[in-house]
């Protein structure tokens, strides 16, 4: 008889679990980025039909429309099916998406393909987050999901550096490997979720207490039984704060009515919400899908320089977002985003002044020079925005949500990203060639208006059991965050460790009388 998870206990299974939900993230990186290197391919556009500048945004662009569905359908499927089924289901569907863009001779066939996988890649990256995030203990967690971020970035990285190498192939293959190397990340995902566990506190929502058992014991190591004090402390915290959550339960009806009930259902699902809007209106994706267009029309570089050097970002990107990750415990999430924030409006500001003396300069020294330097500065963007913000927002998402309230505030923010995303992706080609130097004045704008509000209204989540924000927000908390000294310290507050010392005690205690039972039963 075969063991269960393959014979993955402990920290083995979690990596195995770490492993499927980051290819995910990364084959989200991938798909994010490789567009960007075929849209100024000549081969693609002639097979297109060289479409203009609107339409090259709208065939970017409608890929995030299917990522919008996708991730409202998340809530849905997630909650019914599962987080580990969603991430199957959406990895089919994604690999169906890339075999219709591989294939693609004409501009609706692509289109078609775009939406497609946008649709599977929507359902992934709103549950990969949730089901890393409820499989993971709270010291781990922030690293972790973070870490799925960073591979994105790897993945972002990748198609860069692909695009790049077959731009000096003839024919269509420079296009159409880039988009089939999708497929591998696929093969990954659907070689591993199968046979993974779920998430222990949706077992726990579909009252299936046996399972979610075996699994937290499973998670917390070799030696630990269902018995185990530890496992019986976890079960039950999990349970009393989804018992708590149902008294309050919330429908998609109710939210957007604004009807919620229940300790801060509301505030706590605009707060998720606020952190992927955030993200989107920080300018990350008018660089990440047009990069090379950015250095072409608006910093005036080559093509082959444009691309080359949009391949050595990605590289330093990746230094980066793995530094936040090594921070993101220490430095906390409020921390890592107004770090974030802060640089990146004066990366912005500074790149917006560049690209306006650039424009209005006719000596071929000065022009140069500022290009240079503009370059420098979108180096520097990227560096604070991978440090701060890269892996922050979706883990902030997971974490800041109730048990109840998790797949639909993962769903509803990760849809709403996916919305900002595809204005933001469908005006950039029209801004650049329009607004030019004023484009980038509103990326500006917004990073410099979000650091009051993180400031003011988001809570430390950082170091914290799930159950411990549960209890912050039944206890009403204030409406001015960054008055409340334990709200937004990073250190876990000591009277949440005391109470999980009691709880240890209650539950041996239970274990030591049953164990007692049984032997007064023998005798």
């Amino acid at each position: 008889m075969s063991k269960p998870y393959l014979g993955c206990r402990g920290t083995s299974l979690l990596v195995w679990i770490t492993v499927c939900c980051t290819s995910a993230m990364a084959l989200f990186g991938y798909d994010q980025a490789v567009f960007s290197g075929i849209i100024v391919t000549k081969d693609f556009l002639d097979t297109m039909g060289n479409p203009d500048a609107n339409m090259q945004g709208t065939i970017t662009s409608l890929y995030d429309v299917g990522c919008f569905f996708g991730a409202v359908a998340g809530s849905a499927i997630g909650s019914w099916l599962g987080r580990r089924s969603a991430v199957i289901w959406g990895t089919v569907v994604m690999m169906i998406g890339a075999i219709l863009q591989i294939t693609a001779y004409s501009v609706p066939h692509m289109i078609v393909g775009r939406l497609v996988a946008g649709l599977g890649n929507g359902l992934n990256t709103a549950t990969c987050p949730v089901w890393q995030s409820e499989t993971t203990k709270a010291s781990w967690r922030g690293k972790l999901v973070v870490l799925g971020l960073v591979v994105n970035v790897a993945g972002f990285c990748l198609a860069n550096w692909v695009t790049f190498g077959f731009s000096y192939v003839e024919g269509s293959v420079n296009w159409r490997f880039p988009l089939a190397l999708q497929l591998v990340f696929g093969i990954v995902i659907l070689s591993t979720a199968p046979w993974l566990p779920d998430s222990p506190r949706w077992l726990i929502s579909k009252n299936r207490i046996n399972e979610a058992d075996f699994v937290l014991a499973h998670l917390q190591g070799k030696d630990t039984s269902i018995n185990s004090p530890t496992v019986i402390v976890e079960r039950n915290e999990i349970v009393h704060a989804y018992q708590a959550d149902m008294e309050n339960k919330v429908s998609w009806r109710m939210l957007l009515k604004g009807q919620a009930n229940g300790p801060g259902t509301l505030r706590r699902f605009f707060l998720g919400l606020g952190t992927q809007i955030i993200v989107q209106l920080s300018g990350i994706n008018a660089t990440s899908y047009y990069l090379p267009t950015v250095l072409v029309n608006s910093v005036g570089l080559k093509e082959k320089l444009a691309r080359l050097l949009t391949a050595v970002n990605s590289i330093h990107y990746i230094f980066f977002s793995y530094l936040g990750m090594m921070l993101i415990d220490k430095w906390g999430r409020r921390g890592a985003m107004l770090v974030g924030s802060s640089g990146s409006f004066v990366c912005y500001f500074v790149l917006m002044l560049l690209i306006r003396a650039n424009q209005m300069s006719d000596d071929s020294q000065e022009t140069y020079s500022y290009g240079a330097a503009s370059v420098s500065m979108i180096f520097l963007f990227y560096a604070f925005f991978g440090v701060g913000w890269q892996g922050t927002a979706w883990l902030y998402n997971t974490e800041i949500n109730s048990l109840h309230m998790r797949m639909m505030g993962s769903s509803a923010s990760v849809a709403a990203q996916w919305a900002v995303n595809y204005m933001v992706v469908q005006i950039t080609p029209i801004g650049i060639q329009n607004l030019k130097w004023r484009f980038y004045l509103i990326w500006a704008f917004f990073n410099f208006f979000s650091i009051p509000i993180i400031f003011l209204f988001y809570p430390e989540t950082a170091n914290r059991k799930l159950e411990d924000i549960d209890t912050v927000f039944k206890e009403d908390l204030r409406f001015w965050v960054f008055l409340d000294k334990e709200a937004t310290q990073v250190k876990r507050p000591a009277r949440f460790i005391a109470m999980d010392e009691q709880e240890f005690e209650n539950a041996r205690a239970e274990v030591k009388t049953e164990l007692g039972a049984q032997v007064e039963q023998i005798e």
